[in-house]
């Protein structure tokens, strides 16, 4: 019987430090499968005409991370670009960063998921050193200009052409203007006429003639009596 009992103990010491070396073990593995800084990658890319900045995590345990992001400059945090959450997957999980970056700029990007992973990942991300292309814009057609030995179009315009103003001459007698009826003045009476005579000079006129005929007749027969007297 106390060889049966030794035994059992033996036993059970064996199976005991089998079963702790065994939980060590499955301990050290699910830390390592739990969460991996270099399950972590960085790449600097172009989305159209910007920049950015993209972070994968290919823990297949999916351990919830915070990704942060900062420009260097001379090994000194410049800005905070931004911090995200990711949990990552077999297949990996991609994080964008929106980063209009410069050609040749160094990144720094932190990892933190507790308890396994507090750090950066390294080396530092180094941007391509060719900038993001913009987008091509199209070269507008230049308008042809008209040569100068080319007849300009009549120009059309809805203006009547004027119809041109008779010239006034001088030794056309002015248009009668009281009636085709009435007589034309004597000569002699234009002027009267021009000057604002009144009614009276037809009057005038009349007597003027009736004088001159009776002087006519007086002359006519005092030539003839003349020649009566000297045929005697």
């Amino acid at each position: 019987m106390s060889i049966n009992r030794r035994l059992a103990a033996r036993s059970v010491r064996i199976l005991g430090v089998a079963t702790a070396s065994a939980a060590l073990a499955l301990s050290a593995s699910g830390t390592a499968l739990a969460c991996n800084i270099n399950e972590f990658s960085a790449e600097a890319k172009c989305d159209g005409s910007k920049g950015v900045i993209t972070v994968t995590d290919v823990d297949p345990a999916g351990v919830k991370a915070i990704v942060t992001v900062f420009l260097e400059n001379n090994g000194a945090d410049v800005k905070k670009v931004g911090e995200q959450e990711v949990r990552g997957s077999r297949e990996g999980t991609t994080i964008t960063f929106e980063e209009d970056w410069k050609p040749n700029a160094e990144y720094r990007i932190h990892v933190k998921a507790t308890p396994y992973v507090d750090e950066d990942i390294k080396p530092n991300l180094t941007t391509p050193s060719t900038a993001c292309k913009t987008e091509d814009t199209p070269t507008p057609t230049p308008t042809p200009t008209p040569s100068d030995s080319a007849t300009p179009p009549a120009e059309e315009t809805d203006t009547p052409t004027p119809t041109p103003t008779p010239s006034d001459d001088s030794s056309t007698a002015p248009a009668d203007t009281t009636g085709g009826s009435a007589p034309s003045p004597a000569a002699g009476e234009s002027n009267l006429a021009e000057t604002g005579a009144n009614s009276n000079t037809g009057v005038i006129a009349g007597i003027a003639v009736a004088l001159v005929a009776i002087g006519g007749g007086a002359v006519f027969f005092g030539l003839r009596r003349r020649g009566a007297s000297s045929s005697r």
